[in-house]
């Protein structure tokens, strides 16, 4: 009898404690988000590999973020799947896919503005990483839901065919000049970039009458796309723009292009961010590459591209460009107004 009941004890033991093992497992992977030990990056490893691969939604440059995968799989063996679109299109799909319930992102990649949407939405994970003490100030939320990646910025780009170099104006005032007229062009959807640019004058009411005034003096056509309109001023058919990153520059030039930029005060530049979605299928996976992208080894790679690193350990191309960087949550409360002003001011509407 007693043999009979140690073993129904033994049996109920086994039972209970294999019931409670994957809850036990997934509360300790949840636990690497917050963990501080000194062997934090070998549990992340061993635990992401377990996972075995990752889903990234990103924004990024095509060529960008092949780079970054091959990187990241060979180093740590763990497949990467990325699905790329523009930055609306990652936002709205990463939003739908929750709301639906139907969880295949792991990782977040866009602008900081929407990745402030997604904090807002609640759908990002608080991660507490040891890296965040060697970024830029004001680089991770206060909820510690987002970090940035890098910094894109905006800068005044020229063909140096079609312009010569003591031409170039020295404010946006100087825009004003007759000479401009039909020269100048701009990215169809950079309204958070014109309400940034006209707060950092001082006077709002001031810079928009600026503006105005320049599209009723001279024109300012929109071409849609940062690519596209990058392309116009390399190829000469715009040769000056007012909104092309100057990664893009630095990139086009390197390869020959009649193209090279200035930067007119003041000078907006704005984040690109990454976030862990809270119901990411791999967690684990997530947290290795969210840390890989902030570590130096990516980050290095990102200041060979001609982007300006948000780690601060890792040399800026353009470290001796001040800017002001775009408050995300102004942005983003802002975008209507800022797109209403737009549209009217450079499309009529």
């Amino acid at each position: 009898m007693k043999t009979v009941l140690h073993r129904f004890l033994v049996v109920s033991i086994m039972t209970a404690a294999c019931a409670i093992l994957p809850a036990q497992a997934q509360q300790d992977d949840k636990s690497l988000f917050d963990y501080s030990g000194a062997d934090r990056m070998e549990r992340i490893i061993a635990a992401a590999k377990k996972e075995g691969t990752i889903t990234v939604y990103a924004s990024i440059a095509q060529s960008d973020i092949t780079k970054l995968a091959n990187m990241f799989e060979k180093q740590y063996g763990i497949k990467m799947t990325v699905w790329r679109a523009g930055s609306d299109e990652v936002l709205h799909r990463t939003i739908t896919e929750t709301n639906a319930k139907t969880y295949k992102v792991d990782l977040v990649y866009d602008p900081v503005t929407e990745l402030e949407a997604l904090s807002r939405e609640k759908i990002l994970q608080p991660v507490h990483s040891p890296t965040f003490k060697d970024l830029q100030p004001g680089s991770v939320s206060e909820k510690r839901d987002r970090a940035n990646v890098l910094v894109s910025v905006f800068v005044q780009a020229y063909n140096t065919k079609a312009v010569k170099k003591e031409e170039l104006p020295r404010s946006f005032k100087d825009l004003l000049d007759p000479k401009w007229k039909g020269k100048i062009s701009i990215e169809a959807h950079e309204a958070s970039w014109l309400g940034a640019t006209v707060k950092a004058m001082g006077d709002e009411a001031a810079g928009i009458k600026l503006f105005r005034d320049i599209v009723a003096t001279n024109g300012i056509s929109v071409r849609r796309g940062h690519s596209l309109l990058k392309n116009m001023v390399a190829s000469g058919e715009v040769p000056l723009a007012l909104t092309v990153f100057s990664y893009m520059a630095d990139q086009a030039k390197r390869k020959g292009a009649p193209i090279d930029w200035f930067a007119l005060d003041p000078v907006i530049a704005r984040a690109n961010a990454i976030g862990i979605v809270r119901q990411a299928p791999h967690p684990n996976a997530a947290l290795l590459f969210y840390e890989f992208l902030l570590g130096q080894e990516a980050q290095k790679l990102f200041a060979s591209l001609d982007y300006a690193p948000s780690n601060s350990t890792v040399e800026s191309p353009i470290k001796n460009l001040k800017y002001t960087l775009m408050d995300p949550a102004v942005a983003l409360d802002e975008r209507a107004k800022w797109e209403t002003i737009f549209d009217k001011m450079m499309l009529g509407k």
